[in-house]
C-alpha cells in the first residue's frame, strides 16, 4: 500500500461537522487527492445524511467515495476545541480521521480502509497516540502501520 496518510492538520478551528467536511474537501484538492471540491462535499454530506459517521471516544470517520477522488487517501484533522458531530455516544469530536476513495474501489478498498480504521478505534492505545501527539509522523505511521 503506498503511503495512506497524506496529511495531518493540527488545532483546526472548525466549529461544527459542516465546517470540518468543508475544510477536508477544499483540501482534498489542495493535496491533490481529489479534483473537485464540490463533488467531494457531496459526498461527505451523502453518507453523513446515512448515519452519523462520529464514532466513540472523541473521534469521526468520515468518509466521501467520489469520480472527483483520484487515489484512496486518509487525512487526520485534530481540532483546537472539540466539534459537534453526531456520534455512537452523544460526545463532540476532537479528531476526524477522513477517508478519500475512488468511486470504483467504493466496496473494496473502502471497506477494507474503513473496517481497519474502525477497529483501531477500539484500541486505547492507538486512540491515546493520536489524541495525545502532536507530531504528524507519528500519527501518519500509527495509522499506516495498523492499516496495512
Amino acid at each position: 500500500m503506498s503511503k495512506l496518510v497524506k496529511k495531518v492538520f493540527f488545532d483546526n478551528t472548525a466549529k461544527s461537522a459542516a465546517e470540518a467536511l468543508e475544510f477536508l474537501s477544499a483540501q482534498a484538492v489542495e493535496l491533490g487527492i481529489a479534483d473537485d471540491k464540490d463533488a467531494i462535499l457531496a459526498a461527505f454530506n451523502e453518507r453523513e445524511a446515512q448515519g452519523p459517521t462520529g464514532m466513540t471516544g472523541g473521534f469521526a470517520l468520515p468518509h466521501a467515495k467520489s469520480t472527483a477522488v483520484k487515489d484512496v487517501a486518509v487525512v487526520v484533522v485534530k481540532f483546537a476545541e472539540p466539534v459537534a458531530w453526531k456520534s455512537m455516544d452523544g460526545d463532540t469530536c476532537k479528531v476526524a480521521i477522513a477517508i478519500f476513495v475512488p468511486d470504483n474501489e467504493a466496496t473494496t478498498t473502502h471497506l477494507l480502509v474503513l473496517s481497519k480504521l474502525a477497529a483501531l478505534l477500539l484500541q486505547p492505545d492507538f486512540c491515546a497516540t493520536i489524541l495525545e501527539s502532536n507530531d504528524e509522523d507519528e500519527i501518519a505511521t500509527a495509522i499506516q502501520e495498523e492499516a496495512e
